[in-house]
């Protein structure tokens, strides 16, 4: 998934809006911000290396630290560590933890490859990327249409009334991310758009992803915490 896992965040930051949303997002997607490190490490080797020539279905990567099974374990004591010496908290500790974990098993559904502990072992995710791209984008779209639906329901609930123009822009962006990949499944920008060969240091393919991760992270820290009341609403 790509904007799916942002909203695991949104719902934790609802209820517990002691940790901060940017820990919470920024634990939503642990896996693939390790990813991109460990990439520029030499040690998560990622293809195609333009940007311009990537779709999801031939998009190539090695996880073996930040995505499969085993290497979990850390990552999940590393975000309740962080949680609770930050917050001063178990229990917004833990839900760090059950972010990171939701990431996980999301992936196992809608992703890429992951195994326990290196390619040599067992598989333990569908893999859809590869074998059937918008099935994968399909399992994304709905969770994240339920998981907003209940956002903004616990929103209510809790007496919380956001302006139609707040809605909009939160939702948005996983509007954008959906529409993004879809562009990208299966046929590339270069493909699609007729771009020539070129290399200006700006399209490789991990440096724009981390851009695009960040932008995403920047854009819900500022957008989710800022509402005010919609009296028309």
């Amino acid at each position: 998934m790509l904007a799916g896992h942002y909203t695991a965040a949104l719902v934790a930051y609802q209820k517990f809006p002691k940790g901060t949303l940017l820990y919470f997002l920024i634990a939503s997607q642990l896996q693939d911000l390790l990813w991109f490190m460990l990439h520029f490490l030499g040690l998560e080797y990622t293809g195609p290396n333009d940007v311009f020539d990537t779709t999801l279905s031939n998009m190539t990567v090695d996880m073996l630290y930040s995505h499969d099974l085993l290497p979990q374990i850390l990552w999940l004591v590393i975000i309740f560590l962080v949680g609770k010496a930050v917050f001063m908290s178990n229990k917004i500790g833990i839900a760090g933890v059950l972010i990171v974990a939701s990431h996980f098993i999301l992936d196992i559904f809608s992703g890429h490859p992951h195994h326990i502990f290196g390619a040599e072992t067992q598989n333990i995710a569908l893999g859809l990327y590869a074998t059937n791209v918008y099935l994968a984008i399909a399992i994304e779209i709905v969770f994240c249409i339920v998981m907003l639906w209940y956002f903004f329901k616990q929103d209510a609930e809790n007496g919380v009334q956001r302006t139609s123009k707040n809605k909009a822009a939160i939702i948005g962006l996983f509007a954008f991310g959906i529409i993004f990949m879809l562009s990208i499944a299966t046929t590339s920008f270069r493909e699609l758009l007729g771009i020539p060969e070129f290399d200006l240091g700006f399209n490789s393919n991990v440096p724009t992803l981390v851009f695009t991760y960040a932008a995403m992270i920047v854009y819900l820290n500022y957008f989710l915490p800022k509402f005010v009341v919609d009296k028309k609403g």
